[in-house]
């Protein structure tokens, strides 16, 4: 299976980290946290944690803590297919495909539920075929683009011409939660909106699909994941994350060792994750995902592939192929 085009999508709205601080200290709920939650909100917000700017599917950034779980559910399902569609038309149209011409489109999301899901409303707005298959991934999180491709990858061998898209779509906004919990607060300031696409064919492309990987340790799953909590979407992150991540990926470098021109391209999970993972490959660069992370905070399941369309875009003088590796909740990477 190889790739033929990869594109992305964003939110137009665009906030700072200051801009995000601002919002919340003249949020009504703002007095309601404790004291230990503002020094929290305050120190990651003006701090250096990776993060520059943000993207929000909102007409203003207050929304973004202030809705009740009725107005979430109804921004995602305005949000998610929105975005999707977008990634998904950039990406035919620089695989110079029409929409008629795609076999399968495979959704993977985890920030909002919509049945039928994302991927039937990507199908209506674009104008894909009745007969084209349907397909949506749930449950993986930030994690889900790479089990996306080896989904992809077992159906271009069922259906061995077919062009195949697979979408990446999160709506984090539509999944903020504040109170006092430290795991809801920093993910408040660590998570974007955002999508991302690829078309994937027989042939045609530069890069092929080698093989996969994974590990799965549910002794972690409470190390990170989503609890339903009145109605909405909560995330549960603890600060054993980032080892987790480390030794899990390196089970996985252990098992695949890269090759010399080999570049190694990641979630960007947050700076901590990331500097966990420097030791795991050393003397290699993981630039691009920093940068993702920089530029848009964590997407969750869409960040992998945002960092892969950058450095595709740039000099690509001796490079052997990409290692990916995404990793979220589960734990599984």
């Amino acid at each position: 299976m190889h790739l033929l085009s990869l594109a992305s999508s964003f939110p137009q709205a665009r906030f700072s980290q200051a801009d995000c601080l601002a919002a919340l200290q003249q949020s009504a709920f703002w007095k309601r946290l404790s004291s230990r939650s503002l020094r929290i909100l305050e120190k990651v917000l003006t701090g250096d944690n990776g993060i520059g700017c943000r993207h929000f599917a909102v007409d203003s950034l207050e929304q973004a803590w202030m809705r009740n779980a009725q107005q979430l559910n109804e921004a995602y399902e305005q949000e998610a297919p929105a975005l999707g569609a977008k990634a998904v038309a950039d990406a035919l149209d620089r695989a110079k495909l029409q929409p008629s011409e795609v076999d399968v489109l495979l959704v993977s999301t985890c920030t909002g539920f919509l049945c039928p899901g994302v991927s039937s409303h990507i199908a209506e707005k674009l104008g894909l075929r009745s007969d084209a298959v349907l397909q949506d991934l749930t449950g993986h999180g930030c994690g889900a683009a790479v089990p996306l491709v080896q989904v992809a990858a077992a159906f271009s061998k069922l259906y061995p011409h077919a062009r195949i898209v697979t979408a990446q779509v999160e709506v984090c906004s539509a999944a903020f939660h504040l109170d006092d919990d430290v795991g809801v607060l920093i993910s408040a300031c660590l998570f974007g909106d955002g999508a991302s696409a690829q078309v994937w064919s027989d042939s045609g492309g530069e890069f092929k699909v080698g093989h996969f990987d994974s590990v799965h340790r549910p002794g972690n799953r409470e190390d990170l994941r989503f609890v339903n909590h009145e109605g909405r979407l909560k995330n549960r992150l603890r600060k054993t994350v980032p080892s987790v991540v480390a030794e899990s990926v390196q089970s996985l470098v252990s098992k695949d060792q890269l090759r010399e021109l080999e570049i190694p391209v990641l979630h960007g999970g947050g700076r901590d994750v990331l500097d966990a993972l420097e030791p795991v490959f050393p003397e290699r660069c993981l630039g691009a995902s920093r940068e993702v992370l920089r530029n848009y905070g964590n997407l969750s399941s869409p960040s992998l592939f945002v960092a892969l369309e950058l450095v595709l875009s740039r000099e690509r003088n001796n490079i052997d192929g990409f290692w990916l590796c995404g990793f979220g909740a589960g734990f599984s990477a």
